[in-house]
Order: C-alpha cells, then sequence, then structure tokens
C-alpha cells in the first residue's frame, strides 16, 4: 500500500508551475515549503538582472534546492531580455556560422547571466531540424535543417550552458521540426519511418545525451512509427521505450507545457500530467494561463488520486521525485563550484530593484553581438545601391503573425537601429489587414520612399503569400530596395539581400551596421 502521509509532497515534488508578478507570490513560497520542486520563470517575472537574483533568493530561502526553470533560448524566444530583444543571434544565426567554438561561447556566455541570477535550469537549446521550412513553431529557432549541423551545435550548446552550471535541456523529443502544425494549437503528426527519424529527428537528441544533458523537453507530438495513439509526451513507448531504454538517457523528462492544446484538449490538465508521469516523464512544466495556485493544486491533488486509485504506480512518482531532487543536487553543486550561487546572493542583497536587462546593462551580450556579425550574409542584386547607405532610408517592415512562442512584447526590426544610426530615417509597420483589399499593394509600401533609400524587411517571407506579393510588386518599382531577411532565408531579392537568421536585437543591430555602416560583410554575388 502507498505510504498515504507523503503523497502530496511526492506529487508537489514533480510539478514546475508558473506564477504571475517580480516576486516570489504568497502562495508559492507556501507551496514550496510544502514539497514544490521548482518553478518556471517567463518573460512577466523578469524586470531587470538584480530583481530576478532577488526573486531566486526569496524562493531558495523557502527551499534550497527549489529547481528554478526558465525558457530561454537566446534567440526570438527569449525571456530574460524580452523587453529589448536578446543580445544574442539565436540557433539559426549559429548554425549559419557553423562553427561549434563560437556556439559553445555564446551558450556559456549565457549561461553565466543565468547562474548569477540563480536559475538552473534552461529549457534549452532547440534541438529540432526545421526539415519542413513552413513550419510555423521551430523555424529560426533550431540550428538549422540538416541533423548533422543540428546535433554538433545542439551538443556545443549543452556543453557551453553546463559549464556555467546551469543544466541544459534539449527540446522536443522526439523532434518538433518536421511539421506545419504548432503543437500550442494541435497535435502535429511527424508521419516517418522509424529508420527516417532515427537518421534525422533523433540524431541530436543522441548527440545532447553523449554531451551530458542533464534533461530532455517532450513534444506534444503523435509518432506513429512509435505510437500511432498517444502524442509523445503521454506516450510510454516514447519515452520510456525510446528515450529511456534505446537512447540510455537517464536525467530528467521534463513536458513541454502541459496547458498546451496538444494534450490538454484532450485529457485535459489533470488527465494529461497523470498520463505524462506514468508515460514516464519526471516533471511537469504548468506555464501560460494557468500559473496559479488553483492548477498547481489540482494537479498535485490529482496525482496523489491517480497513486491511490492505481492508474498511477507509486515507484513511478517516486522515480520521478528523485530525479528532480537528482537534478537540483547537480544544479547547486555546479553553481556553487561556479561561484554563481554568491554572485547571485550578493547582487540580490546589493539591489533588489536596479533597473536594466540581464547582461551588461541594456547593451547586452557583446559575445551575443560578434556571433550575429558574423552570421550576416549579404547578396548582391544587378540594381545594388552602394552600402554603406548615405542617406536616411525609409524601412518598411512586414509583420507577420506572431509565433506563439515569441513574447508579443519584444522588439524586432531595423528601423528603431537605424534611426538611431542615421537621424532622419522613417520607419513603417504593416501587417496583413493594412495591406488586404489593396488594387496595388506596393502603394502603401511606397508611401514616404519617393527619392530615398528603401528597406524592406521580412520575417520567413516563404511562409506568408501576403508578405512575398508585396515584395514582388514593390520590388517591381523599386529592384534598388535593401531587403532584410529576419526569419529563414528561403529566396534571395532586392538590390541587396541581407540575411540575419533571426530576428533579435543583436540581428537587427549587425543588420544595421551593414546598411549604415562600420561592418561590412563580404558580399556574395546573385548566382546567373
Amino acid at each position: 500500500m502507498p505510504r498515504q502521509g507523503d503523497l502530496p509532497e511526492l506529487a508537489a515534488t514533480v510539478l514546475q508551475p508558473g506564477f504571475v508578478g517580480t516576486t516570489a507570490p504568497d502562495w508559492v513560497r507556501r507551496r514550496l515549503a510544502e514539497g514544490l520542486g521548482g518553478v518556471a520563470l517567463f518573460a512577466r517575472n523578469v524586470e531587470s538582472a538584480a530583481q530576478v537574483a532577488a526573486l531566486t533568493a526569496q524562493l531558495r530561502a523557502e527551499r534550497p534546492d527549489v529547481i528554478v526553470a526558465i525558457d530561454e533560448e537566446a534567440g526570438d524566444v527569449t525571456r530574460l531580455e524580452s523587453r529589448y530583444g536578446s543580445s544574442r543571434p539565436g540557433n539559426l544565426a549559429l548554425g549559419a556560422i557553423d562553427d561549434v567554438t563560437v556556439t559553445e561561447v555564446v551558450a556559456h556566455d549565457l549561461g553565466l547571466d543565468l547562474a548569477h541570477a540563480g536559475i538552473t535550469v534552461d529549457y534549452a537549446p532547440d534541438t529540432d531540424v526545421n526539415s519542413n521550412p513552413d513550419n510555423p513553431v521551430i523555424g529560426v529557432r533550431a540550428f538549422g535543417s540538416d541533423a548533422h549541423l543540428v546535433a554538433r551545435h545542439g551538443a556545443a550548446f549543452v556543453t557551453g550552458l553546463q559549464r556555467a552550471g546551469v543544466a541544459a535541456c534539449a527540446k522536443h523529443f522526439p523532434g518538433h521540426g518536421d511539421t506545419n502544425v504548432d503543437s500550442h494549437h494541435a497535435v502535429p503528426v511527424i508521419d516517418r519511418s522509424r529508420a527516417e527519424l532515427d537518421a534525422c529527428e533523433l540524431l541530436p537528441f543522441r548527440a545532447a545525451i553523449a554531451a551530458g544533458v542533464q534533461a530532455v523537453m517532450t513534444g506534444h507530438l503523435l509518432v506513429p512509427a512509435w505510437d500511432p495513439e498517444l502524442p509523445a509526451t503521454l506516450s510510454r513507448r516514447i519515452l520510456t521505450g525510446l528515450l529511456r531504454e534505446e537512447l540510455g538517457f537517464t536525467g530528467l523528462i521534463v513536458t513541454d507545457g502541459i496547458e498546451m492544446e496538444g494534450v490538454r484538449r484532450r485529457y485535459g490538465l489533470a488527465g494529461a500530467a497523470v498520463r505524462a508521469l506514468a508515460a514516464g516523464a519526471d516533471a511537469i512544466c504548468v506555464g501560460g494561463d494557468h500559473a496559479d495556485e488553483h492548477t498547481a493544486v489540482l494537479l498535485r491533488d490529482a496525482i496523489v488520486a491517480a497513486v491511490r486509485s492505481g492508474e498511477l504506480g507509486e515507484q513511478r512518482l517516486r522515480d520521478a521525485a528523485e530525479r528532480v531532487r537528482r537534478l537540483a543536487a547537480w544544479t547547486e553543486v555546479s553553481q556553487i563550484a561556479t561561484g554563481a550561487r554568491a554572485a547571485a546572493d550578493a547582487r540580490a542583497a546589493r539591489s533588489p530593484t536596479a533597473p536594466g536587462p540581464i547582461g551588461a546593462a541594456q547593451a547586452g551580450s557583446a559575445v551575443g553581438l560578434a556571433a550575429a556579425r558574423r552570421a550576416v550574409k549579404i547578396t548582391i542584386g544587378a540594381a545594388a545601391p552602394a552600402l554603406p547607405l548615405t542617406e536616411a532610408p525609409h524601412v518598411v517592415e512586414f509583420a507577420p503573425p506572431r509565433n506563439i512562442a515569441v513574447g508579443s512584447e519584444t522588439p524586432w526590426g531595423v528601423g528603431g537601429p537605424l534611426a538611431e544610426r542615421m537621424p532622419g530615417t522613417t520607419a513603417v509597420r504593416l501587417d496583413a489587414d493594412d495591406l488586404a483589399g489593396v488594387p496595388d499593394p506596393a502603394a502603401p509600401v511606397l508611401a514616404g520612399a519617393a527619392g530615398r533609400p528603401l528597406v524592406l524587411v521580412v520575417r520567413d517571407a516563404h511562409r506568408h503569400p501576403w508578405i512575398a506579393g508585396a515584395l514582388a510588386h514593390t520590388l517591381a518599382v523599386r529592384p534598388d530596395a535593401i531587403v532584410v531577411e529576419m526569419g529563414v532565408p528561403v529566396a534571395v531579392s532586392g538590390g541587396v539581400h541581407v540575411a540575419t537568421y533571426g530576428a533579435t536585437r543583436a540581428c537587427g543591430l549587425a543588420a544595421t551596421e551593414v546598411i549604415a555602416g562600420s561592418t561590412v560583410p563580404t558580399p556574395e554575388p546573385v548566382a546567373a
């Protein structure tokens, strides 16, 4: 029979809920004292480096071994620098550079910022292979579309991050790259054979495991080759049979947000959490709109009830809780060894309300900007204007629907940094509604650009017909326009085409330097 008294504490240990606020709410502190094993931080919890350090110190005061996780990819998906945009370039840019030393250095630089803020687990790197160019949720978050490239850079990122004392988490197992569906909204189907999956999707996870990755995050993906009925997060065949037994992973398995429609729509929050644990997951991540005490208690009680009813084995829950504690112990030792914990405590004591983002004030990461500069690729067309520009341009940024993983508050583009570099620069941002029903989509784009250099900024133009159409019409009139692609660069167009491989602040600054001066990489001519 289960030992009834400690079941609630065991159930609480495997939860990693989010919460609202920049200080620890009373309910979080109370639940930590009662056994809550971890929390997940998002952009809503971040104001400054010192504030995060003070927050994590609050959490550790209630439970010294608490896991403090964050979803910080150091790219378009950023939580630490969501108000400014990441000062690092992101995975696709690192893959474009294809220097694993650079990737490891950038990840280590990120890890130091995380560790100094008292964060112990990062839900990164994204080790998906973006083999489907129409993927709406991965894209620039992946290192690329080649499995071997993703594998070597994923392993380098793991090494760099963990060298700073922060546990890395490879995601989204067994691979979210070959899909055109976002698991935030529905269940993507990865319809490949086992041999194809082994040669592509699994390759980066094998490399991450070989590099000693401490955690793996599940994907809410249906993969019929392994399980035709249950998404990976809820599949024992995938989490236990494949990840544990075949790939030999012994670290922590954490779910992607259990509130996502990919699992919640059919099973509910509690049902999905219980099924995930039964399948082999060790920790349940809860974010989104369910970051409250009610949800934490609901899930804890559902896990306890499942053990008592026999739906979830008691030993399975104990094993999961033990892995949570083991990861907490690893992070504690690693951060003490690097001195990061003492730095975080000192920073919190010094100035818990100091302004500014994580990193070296608003300037951010110098390492990140240097990497973003290396990633930029420019292609010169027949009507190319001379670079750098000597006259302030008109900038038009085409804004596609937001990827839900990217914070709505996170700025992007080159209009802002160009205006700072070249006074007199004007900028507008257009979305699909602005151009809907317009007989000539070039007209609103060209308004304000007469006689001036024109810069057109796009993200994943290949996935959005309205952007591709407006771009084609505009370039027919202004073939000398500079096109800056801040997404996945599939097609080359414009008098000058600048590919940044991401839309982070660092990527925008690197593109601005190309356009306005100070850094102009060697261009590649357009193929005949």
